[in-house]
């Protein structure tokens, strides 16, 4: 598996397709404050930098809007309860992590989703993998700063030099180039191909297969 040790992934639209409980949340959460409803190509555009700020995203006015904070904390009690409704992996993403095991790989989760909801999806789904999970807290800043990434790579005993990134989004590319380490941005996510290009992305996965074949060629 070439020279590295260990790959970090992003979560939402990278191993996981959360956009169908991340809209019902949000919605769930909007309407009994007579806020207009989103779609899930709406969500789409959204994610990526932490609820919080998908929820500004959302509500008209920011967090200007007078009940903001009781709109962020329905939707954090909404999706807590629900954030496996509808969520599943990609397609190839089961077998992808189980190669990469299989090939001693170490493997990790960085996201800005809430850590709670990132340590509760990684135990669901991919318990077998004994992945590491590190999402938005207080006391680490989240991507595109270098610190969860960093904490991850001290958590699995690597260095910058041994690991990969993999993420969906502009937010991932910019976040692998501080920490100082390659990033492979997937197709089959949150953003385009053109947008990605746009960011400077360099190695691009159409499916999870093509991340093992870039990993095996760097």
């Amino acid at each position: 598996m070439g020279k590295y040790k260990a790959v970090i992934f992003d979560l939402d639209g990278t191993l996981l397709d959360t956009l169908e409980d991340l809209t019902d949340s949000v919605n769930a959460a909007l309407n009994p404050y007579g806020c207009p409803t989103k779609s899930i190509d709406q969500i789409r555009s959204y994610v990526g930098n932490g609820i919080r700020n998908l929820i500004i995203r959302c509500v008209e006015g920011g967090e200007n809007h007078p009940d903001f904070e009781k709109i962020f904390h329905a939707f954090r009690i909404h999706y807590k309860a629900n954030c496996r409704n509808k969520t599943k992996p990609y397609s190839g993403v089961m077998r992808m992590l189980g190669i990469l095991k299989e090939n001693n790989i170490k493997l990790a989760i960085v996201s800005n989703k809430a850590d709670f909801a990132v340590k509760e999806l990684n135990e669901y789904y991919f318990k077998e993998f004994h992945m590491a999970a590190i999402g938005e807290r207080e006391g680490i800043a989240r991507k595109p700063s270098p610190d969860t990434v960093c904490e991850a790579m001290r958590e699995l005993g690597v260095t910058a030099d041994q690991t990969v990134y993999v993420g969906d989004s502009e937010v991932d590319i910019k976040t692998a180039a501080n920490a100082q380490i390659p990033c492979i941005s997937v197709l089959w996510g949150f953003r385009s191909r053109e947008i990605l290009t746009e960011h400077n992305a360099r190695y691009f996965a159409e499916t999870a297969d093509d991340v093992l074949k870039l990993l095996e060629n760097f």
